[in-house]
């Protein structure tokens, strides 16, 4: 799994989804996020269909929404998300939300990993409570948790605990959906200038050096562009440290 992907939240399925990660593709990106809630794994898929990029280079995670949770439903959305995407198998199936019958979808979800029809299941939006709760349940643990993690909400207890069970921190909102006025922040400006790189892409860098793996969304091509250009230069030990100060800790901003 990439530890920097393309998100496609507020992309709605149509040309301009489907360009947006077709460019995305072409500039570097191997892992492409969706979601049934998004409304356009179909203009995913198509994108993976059109780009000259080998299907078994792309990870692909897709989730499905609290109302397809359950044994029957949670198999009907995979079956339904296979096909809107076009694809064989998904490499990352997530439950959306801690909502509905937990239990239920995740026996479903055991069976299509072991069917070989997903790579791997995880989670979403998930304190460490209810991940723990799953783990008790069942012989599959999550391989990932995807949750909102950003300067301003670091999760770094989660992450240590979820890095003990070898259960691998997703960030959405790397940038805080913009709230917290994040890129005008005086510490983040001043990182940006002393990297010579933009706010965007210090976070981006700053997460990834934390081994976050990190799906920013941008529906701009030259944005695409730049939060994929962050491997040519590293925080250092000092500047890690210093962005600790931004932590305001916080609970989760759910988004379907």
């Amino acid at each position: 799994m990439p530890l920097l992907g393309f998100g496609t939240y507020l992309l709605r399925d149509g040309s301009a989804c489907e360009h947006a990660v077709l460019h995305a593709l072409n500039t570097g990106y191997r892992l492409i996020d969706t979601a049934a809630a998004y409304h356009n794994e179909e203009s995913v898929g198509n994108a993976i269909k059109k780009s000259k990029v080998k299907r078994e280079e792309i990870f692909v995670t897709t989730k499905f929404l609290p109302a397809d949770a359950g044994y029957e439903k949670a198999k009907r959305a995979f079956e339904t998300s296979l096909k809107n995407l076009g694809l064989d198998y998904i490499d990352l199936y997530l439950i959306h939300l801690p909502q509905g019958d937990v239990n239920a979808s995740w026996t479903a979800m055991e069976e299509l990993y072991k069917e070989d029809k997903v790579r791997a299941i995880g989670v979403s939006n998930f304190n460490i409570d209810q991940v723990q709760d799953l783990m008790k349940q069942h012989s599959i643990i999550p391989a990932v948790n995807q949750v909102e993690t950003h300067p301003f909400s670091q999760k770094t207890d989660m992450q240590k605990a979820l890095k003990s069970q070898g259960i691998q921190l997703e960030s959405w909102a790397p940038f805080a959906q913009g709230k917290n006025n994040l890129f005008n922040n005086e510490l983040l400006k001043t990182l940006s200038e002393k990297y010579n790189k933009s706010i965007a892409q210090v976070v981006l860098r700053w997460l990834i050096q934390k081994e976050i793996v990190v799906i920013p969304k941008s529906a701009n091509e030259k944005r695409i562009i730049e939060n994929f250009n962050v491997f040519d230069f590293e925080l250092c030990a000092d500047d890690m440290i210093t962005m600790k100060s931004l932590d305001r800790g916080g609970g989760l901003i759910y988004h379907v």
